[in-house]
């Protein structure tokens, strides 16, 4: 007897496509599947990434009834029969056991469907069925579309290719935010304010971002069209621009804060992180850097390999840095720095939050467990998994958990999650009370075995992110209600694209030379911030007598009278960091936001005593402790 008595002739296809895909050799049969044979296939890889990955025990049974539910529940067709039917996962005898199981089992499943029903798209029901597998995992091993894949990927290896402007679409028109430094539009002379009309002959107004995107970026030394609309210009512009690599930058800004400590912020870590690092601390070496504030508030992880490597410069060679431990050993391993760091002697301060993840509280905790440096801020997510990317069949990717990461301590810390339960694992965070309650409720409530010790003797915990050494609440105090009106309704933005349009050339002979001095001596005179309040009052903003405090009714905001006054400071703040990031670009508008806004950066400038003490510590000059304080006595 052949195969073919015993297995589907497309389940046949499925097996050997699904081994060839997993061996790296699918170039040639990628091409000859249809549409069936390849959401099968599709169904296969994704059930196998996660059977031959993930760092625990996968439900295949649990896995492959989820994964029919959600195919069926998106069916259109109502009349469809479920009952006793290859659909019908409550039917006696369905288990599944093995991965045979799972693809054979699909199979009948969606030829079923597919039989039974007219006009389903079957590639879209299939991907309902992927995301049902992943739906049975931790939080954190997903799907990812096709067409998210490559923004995923550019995201991650730190480019893209294109003409290098920052954009928004206002009033159906394209308008540059910035042009890229150094990138193709920039050596051009394309500026801020520039309204982009026309591509390669093409009215381009009315486009959508997907539509802008599709039209301006392009494989690098391939030319581009564009008409530019400049105010105070009477004629179109006309430019042919040679798209180019453009960087996607993961340090937001670096700067010095007084004549000895520089600041570093990092978004994410991308593939160009490190190297990104390096170049900024050597660019504040040379202007007196002695230490370093590193900023990592907001900074949801990225590569492991990235966060190992910026970890290592503060550590002699042979430092212990993170370990991952998983189901397949393939997966354990012990991270030591591999060199003696370049700032392995320099005071440092890290910043986080709850937004702040993954490789980032690899690095912090590192820097905690070694008693290396102060954590500063608030509680940090608590994600200690460590994913890896799987490409399927047509260019979509899943994203599987393949092991835990472990500090040096010991700790895990990774917060507590239940299979399936991503909705309420993602907005834990938003439960959280103000960060000292927050701190205090966790480590009192924390059994022993997730105590840990640093290298000095301190208690730091596991289980729940890292709690800093040094807790900043947010300062509740601030009303924040117009500022946060004027954001959402991009009011800042508006305003200083109107006020480059009339005064920008006047605006750029003055200031645009010398940065630090705008830092320091620019300010909106009384007809700006009468103007800016009028843009506010014709978006919604309502001045009454009838509230005592701010309220929002529908998309207006109420505000009693004098209260846009009383907090006229933040609207200007914003103002001057729109305008710096609109002239000299996004590294400029943080410098703006830290004067004006940031309490828990002006707070953590007083911490270097801290710090100098926690290095007597850890040098056993002192026996004095460092411990979670709410402030820096």
């Amino acid at each position: 007897m052949t195969l073919k008595k015993f297995i589907a002739p497309q389940l046949v296809i499925v097996l050997i496509l699904a081994l060839v895909k997993f061996t790296g050799a699918d170039s040639v049969v990628k091409s000859t599947a249809n549409d069936d044979e390849t959401n099968i296939i599709k169904y296969a890889q994704a059930t196998r990434s996660i059977v031959a990955n993930y760092f625990s025990e996968a439900d295949l049974d649990k896995m492959y009834k989820v994964s029919i539910k959600e195919f069926v529940t998106h069916v259109k067709d109502s009349t469809l029969k479920i009952s006793a039917t290859p659909v019908d996962t409550t039917f006696p005898g369905v288990k599944i056991k093995s991965i045979t199981d799972a693809f054979t089992s699909f199979e009948k499943a969606y030829f079923y469907v597919s039989n039974n029903t007219e006009g389903e798209n079957m590639t879209k029901l299939t991907e309902y069925a992927i995301r049902g597998l992943f739906s049975t995992l931790d939080p954190h091993s997903v799907y990812i579309e096709p067409d998210d894949s490559e923004r995923v990927q550019e995201e991650f290896a730190g480019k893209f290719q294109g003409i290098g402007v920052q954009f928004n679409i206002i009033q159906d028109t394209i308008t540059v935010v910035t042009a890229i430094s150094g990138g193709p539009s920039d050596q051009l002379g394309i500026r801020s304010g520039d309204r982009i009309v026309a591509i390669e002959d093409s009215n381009a107004v009315g486009f959508t971002n997907e539509q802008v995107l599709k039209n301006l970026r392009g494989e690098k030394g391939s030319k581009v069209k564009v008409t530019i609309v400049r105010p105070g210009v009477s004629s179109p512009l006309y430019f042919t621009i040679e798209r180019d690599d453009i960087p996607l930058y993961t340090v937001d800004t670096s700067y010095m804060l007084d004549d000895q400590t520089g600041y570093i912020k990092i978004n994410r870590f991308a593939a160009t992180t490190h190297q990104e690092f390096m170049e900024a601390s050597k660019e504040l070496r040379s202007q007196g850097m002695q230490r370093l504030l590193l900023d990592l508030r907001g900074n949801p992880g990225g590569y492991l390999g990235q966060a190992i490597a910026i970890a290592e410069e503060f550590f002699p060679r042979g430092t212990s840095l993170v370990s991952t431990k998983s189901k397949h050993s393939r997966f354990d391993g012990d991270y030591f720095s591999r060199k003696d760091g370049e700032y392995q002697g320099k005071p440092v301060i890290i910043l986080v939050d709850e937004g702040a993840a993954s490789a980032s509280e690899i690095v912090s905790g590192a820097i905690q467990d070694h008693d290396r440096g102060l954590i500063v801020g608030k509680r940090t997510f608590g994600k200690g998994l460590v994913q890896q990317q799987y490409e399927l069949i047509d260019n979509s990717n899943v994203r599987v958990t393949i092991s835990r990461y472990y500090t040096p301590s010991g700790r895990l810390i990774q917060k507590p999650f239940v299979e399936g339960g991503g909705e309420e694992y993602a907005y834990e965070i938003y439960r959280r009370q103000n960060a000292m309650n927050d701190a205090i409720e966790f480590s009192e409530e924390i059994p022993d075995s997730l105590k840990f010790k640093t290298d000095a003797g301190r208690t730091v915990y596991g289980g729940g992110g890292i709690v800093p050494d040094y807790i900043i609440p947010d300062d509740t105090t601030r009303s924040g209600y117009v500022i946060n009106f004027a954001i959402r309704k991009r009011a800042a933005f508006d305003y200083v694209r109107s006020y480059l349009d009339e005064n920008g050339d006047e605006f750029r002979a003055q200031w645009e030379g010398d940065f630090e001095k705008f830092r320091t001596d620019f300010t909106w005179d009384e007809k700006n911030i009468a103007d800016f309040k009028a843009s506010l009052i014709d978006q919604g903003l309502v001045i009454t007598d009838t509230v005592d405090t701010p309220k929002f009714r529908k998309d207006s905001l109420f505000v009693p009278m004098g209260h846009f006054e009383e907090v006229a400071w933040m609207s200007e703040g914003r103002m001057k960091a729109e305008l710096a990031r609109q002239v000299w670009g996004m590294k400029s508008f943080y410098p703006i936001v830290n004067d004006v806004f940031d309490e828990t950066l002006k707070e953590a400038m007083t911490l270097w005593d801290a710090v100098d003490r926690l290095s007597a510590l850890a040098k056993g000059e002192a026996s004095a402790g460092v411990g979670n304080h709410n402030d820096g006595d």
